[in-house]
């Protein structure tokens, strides 16, 4: 809500209240203010001037010669390229030495050869925004009215030197949609009083029961509809004032008529719609739903169906309007208006909002509807309109209102105790000082004991409950004469569980080795529900999905970093690498919640590491992947727990698939998308892991033991085996382990052969084993003994013999 400082003073005494501080002490009452803006910040030496003579450029087509009276003791020649401007016009003048938004000064000038003294000025260029302009003057100069004193301030006469505040309001809080209900606010912040507007206006002797008949079929939406008539209207540009007003609160001006609608709505929260009587069609109002696939044409010429949920205002036959929304274009108030039926109502919120999202629509009346309106409001918004056109439009407002009224008003009734106001505030207060606040924001009260009990105006639908008005009294009182205490009793510091601890190690080796954290969403399709799943279970479906990619509760996080990944290779990016830690979801029996499992899982492709300068690329691989896996588990203290097993798994390479094992547990997998995933999902060769984080975060790591730097010599003994093709370096090197005993402290695979000089169906495999022990020097009989053993326990359990 944008509230004009200037404005507010016609309802509430502001003086000796700068809007600074006002800001602050509404913004301390309970409603933030957003923002204060100085409209004519920055702008100085803008006067009104004459235009006396208007001639063509002699140098150029579309520059104009002006000479402009602007209040000095000689007219000045001003060079000007509106199309608009003319002989006789009263314009805006920047003065040379005048200084315009954007700190733009305004200097003496030779243009094409003519001299030029100053600039006739758009309403853009003097920080108007171009969508609150007039479509008049959307193009080209702004021109005043013929009254306009030259030599004024015309910032001043365009209402300019103004300063507007940014409300911003809560939901509950639509009372301060409107000038009056933040006047009431203003007035209980400072303890003054509020002064309603003039609505007062003669009637003439002609009844508007003879022109207009209201019906309402669909009383429920619409229990309230007032309707009044207003002849003899001239339609012409609204007042100045006016008109700065509206574009001050964001509105654009279009004429006297519709200025006079939107001014009310502003001033009272009221919305209201002029329609054209003669265009009407009929002497009959009738509210009704719409019927299905009925077509009306709003204002905006836009042809829209609609269906038996939307409310329309009709002539008793053809749609004039959706009601709470938009007019129709049928009834528009136009240049050669002599009649206006003027409609104030009381729609239902629901009802309006269901209109307005379904056609996007969101209009300031639809606002306004949707939170709530007062319904006390609704006739004095109508007499308000009436009176405006009265006097600015020339209107003669016919007598009496036509209304159809099944709308029952109660004003709600809240009490509380003063020993539960005190005891939520922690204050002292007495009654009195209670009463004194709600005297302020206006609200009836009776006093009864400790009870005080409140009578809450209809402007203020919020209030419903005690802790309503217990939160009135805080605002009011002060948040600031609050008392403030410390919680009183031992307290517990705050430190990570070992989970969460280990959790963080984790994420900061992925993203230590490059990886980006991804977030994904938990739903997805039936089809991708199960694939990659570490586990096998039955997918869960929502009773009730948003769509059919969203039904279903995941198994697995590596289909969504598929997805991920698909997205950005097809902008460009495709050397990627991504990680998620996730829920999955395994079902139980069918009366039980899903078992919710945290699972980690990554996502690689693209190139790992590319030096373009050197030349050097180097696209991801499986050890890539392995390494980063490698790097987690020795982060964790569980190297040695783990044990990687060659694997085949629906979507991964049959050739480059591992299953992880965590003391012969499996816990996940890790390799390289099968080519016809890859092709589905249009990446590059592509590498995924998953692990259930729950069972590698869970697993009890002994307590980590320091050593000393052995000061003794290693022996090293590299041995290369011959072995079956499909013997598993890993299981060598686990029985090389095994047989080694306390000496054998490391062992490396550093080399593999297969080719023309080795037999058929065989490999040859080379190790490199470090013996040390770090007390003393080993002895090269100790160390034979050992690597006997070695070679002893490769034979008979793997059949593998040394190559010669």
């Amino acid at each position: 809500m944008f509230v004009s400082y200037k404005w507010l003073q016609d309802y509430v005494d502001l003086s000796g209240i700068e809007p600074a501080d006002l800001a602050e002490r509404i913004t301390k009452s309970g409603i933030e203010v957003e923002g204060v803006e100085v409209l004519n910040e920055g702008i100085q030496g803008v006067v009104v001037g004459h235009v006396l003579e208007r001639e063509q450029h002699p140098n150029a087509d579309k520059l104009n010669k002006c000479l402009v009276d602007i209040g000095e003791a000689e007219p000045v020649q001003i060079i000007c390229g509106a199309a608009n401007v003319d002989k006789g016009q009263k314009v805006a003048v920047a003065t040379v030495g005048a200084v315009l938004p954007g700190n733009f000064k305004i200097k003496k000038a030779k243009l094409r050869g003519e001299e030029s003294n100053g600039m006739i000025c758009s309403l853009q260029e003097l920080g108007i925004e171009s969508k609150l302009i007039a479509k008049e003057f959307s193009e080209g100069i702004y021109v005043f009215h013929n009254e306009a004193e030259v030599g004024t301030d015309a910032i001043a006469l365009l209402h300019r030197d103004d300063i507007v505040l940014e409300l911003g309001l809560t939901p509950n809080r639509s009372d301060c949609l409107s000038m009056l209900g933040v006047a009431y606010e203003v007035a209980a912040v400072l303890e003054r009083e509020v002064l309603l507007p003039e609505t007062g206006h003669i009637e003439s002797g002609e009844k508007a029961s003879d022109y207009i008949r209201v019906d309402v079929e669909a009383k429920e939406d619409n229990p309230l509809y007032v309707a009044k008539v207003i002849k003899n209207v001239e339609i012409k540009p609204s007042p100045l004032w006016m008109q700065g007003r509206l574009m001050a609160a964001g509105i654009r001006p279009h004429n006297n008529v519709v200025d006079i609608t939107n001014y009310v709505l502003l001033e009272y929260g009221q919305p209201l719609h002029a329609f054209d009587y003669d265009r009407l069609g009929s002497k009959q109002i009738l509210v009704r739903r719409a019927k299905e696939r009925e077509v009306i044409q709003t204002l905006d010429e836009a042809k829209r169906e609609l269906t038996s949920e939307h409310l329309l205002i009709t002539n008793g036959e053809e749609p004039v309007a959706l009601a709470g929304v938009m007019g129709g274009l049928n009834s528009e108030v136009q240049s050669d208006t002599k009649t206006v039926l003027l409609e104030s109502a009381y729609f239902k919120g629901a009802t309006v909002r269901k209109a307005s999202k379904e056609h996007g629509l969101r209009s300031e009346a639809s606002a306004r509807f949707e939170k709530g309106v007062d319904p006390n409001r609704v006739r004095a918004a109508a007499e308000r309109a009436a009176y405006l056109l009265a006097k600015y439009a020339g209107g003669e407002v016919l007598e009496g209102t036509v209304e159809a009224n099944t709308l029952q008003v109660e004003q709600a009734v809240v009490s509380v105790t003063l020993n539960k106001i005190n005891q939520v505030l922690g204050t002292n207060l007495i009654m009195k000082e209670v009463e004194q606040i709600f005297d302020r924001l206006q609200f009836d009260t009776n006093v009864e004991g400790d009870t005080i009990i409140v009578t809450v105006p209809t402007r203020r639908g919020d209030i419903t409950i005690p802790e309503d008005l217990i939160e009135e009294v805080a605002r009011l009182y002060g948040y600031d004469n609050l008392g403030s205490t410390l919680p009183i009793g031992s307290a517990t510091p705050g430190h990570l569980t070992t989970y969460q601890s280990k959790r963080r190690i984790v994420r900061k080796v992925l993203e230590g080795a490059g990886l980006y954290q991804a977030i994904t969403y938990s739903l997805t399709s039936g089809e991708k529900a199960t694939q990659f799943a570490l586990e096998e279970r039955e997918p869960i479906r929502l009773a009730m999905p948003m769509s059919e990619d969203h039904s279903t509760l995941r198994l697995s996080l590596v289909p969504q970093l598929l997805s991920v990944l698909k997205y950005n290779a097809a902008r460009q990016h495709d050397s990627l690498a991504i990680y998620e830690i996730g829920d999955v979801f395994l079902a139980n029996d069918s009366d039980k919640l899903p078992e919710e499992r945290e699972h980690l899982a990554g996502a690689v492709t693209g190139l790992w590491q590319s030096h373009l300068w050197q030349g050097e690329k180097k696209p991801v691989d499986f050890f890539v992947v392995k390494g980063i896996l490698d790097a987690i588990f020795a982060s964790l203290g569980l190297s040695d727990a783990v044990e990687y097993r060659q694997a085949e798994k629906d979507g991964l390479h049959p050739g480059r698939t591992a299953e992880i094992y965590l003391s012969d547990k499996s816990i996940g997998f890790v390799g390289q998308t099968h080519p016809s995933v890859e092709k589905e999902y249009d990446l590059k060769e592509t590498y995924v892991f998953e692990l259930s984080l729950k069972a590698v975060l869970d697993f009890e790591v002994e307590p980590l033991h320091y050593r000393t730097i052995p000061r003794y010599p290693s022996i090293t003994r590299d041995i290369a085996l011959v072995v079956d093709t499909e013997k598993a370096a890993g299981e060598l090197e686990m029985i090389i382990k095994g047989a080694g005993g306390t000496l054998l402290k490391e062992v490396h695979v550093f080399d593999l052969y297969e080719g023309e000089r080795m037999e058929a169906g065989k490999k040859s495999i080379a190790f490199s084993l470090k013996y040390f022990d770090p007390e003393r020097t080993l002895t090269d009989e100790e160390v034979v003994k050992a690597h006997d053993k070695v070679l002893l326990a490769v034979k008979e359990k793997a059949g593998a013999v040394l190559r010669g």
